[in-house]
């Protein structure tokens, strides 16, 4: 009995070991798959303008935080089209691979329209909330990522809506609601409560 024992041991620990080193190459193939996969996203016409400093704040999955990164970016006058340009920015962080925060292939922003100078309806593709993963966490880190990119590098802004290809939608992937107006003090307050 006690070498039966031993050899079925044996046997569980080499299929455990073999299971590992199968996993391990597979995570490997994925992370190389992921980072050869093309950019898909709309080439968007070039921008005329003189390079600007925004700031963007990026999402980070891993510890759930949205922090504040720099970058210099060429904008247009047009405070819309500015607009656009630095959330298309913002996005092209999250559909690279590998990225802190992964949005679907083809997720971007179509276009940014300013309503008396104060409120921001930002039209995303369809591949941004149809692709989108599903999570109270990742989609208000979404949310509040977009938000807060747009109202700190667009002083006027102090709300924003977001549609999926020009019409409302409920939630973004289930959770995050889509259907109201996000303010400047809203976001402030899910950032503290990110940190």
């Amino acid at each position: 009995m006690t070498r039966a024992l031993a050899t079925a041991t044996a046997l569980l620990l080499a299929a455990v070991l073999a299971m590992g080193v199968y996993l391990h190459i597979l995570r490997r193939n994925e992370r190389e798959r992921a980072q050869n996969l093309p950019d898909t996203r709309p080439i968007s016409a070039p921008v005329a303008g003189p390079p600007s400093h925004v700031t963007l704040y990026v999402a980070y999955d891993d510890p759930g935080v949205v922090r504040a990164q720099d970058a210099t970016v060429a904008l247009p006058a047009d405070p819309g089209q500015r607009g656009r340009e630095i959330l298309h920015v913002l996005l092209g962080e999250y559909v690279k691979r590998p990225s802190s925060h992964e949005l679907a292939t083809g997720a971007d922003v179509k276009d940014v329209f300013l309503v008396n100078g104060n409120t921001a309806v930002v039209d995303t593709t369809p591949a941004f909330a149809e692709g989108h993963r599903s999570g109270i966490l990742v989609e208000t880190l979404t949310v509040t990522s977009l938000v807060k990119t747009l109202t700190a590098n667009l002083p006027g802004v102090k709300r924003v809506k977001v549609l999926v290809d020009g019409k409302e939608r409920e939630t973004l992937a289930g959770h995050a609601d889509l259907q109201c107006f996000y303010d400047v003090v809203t976001v402030e307050q899910l950032l503290q409560q990110l940190q």
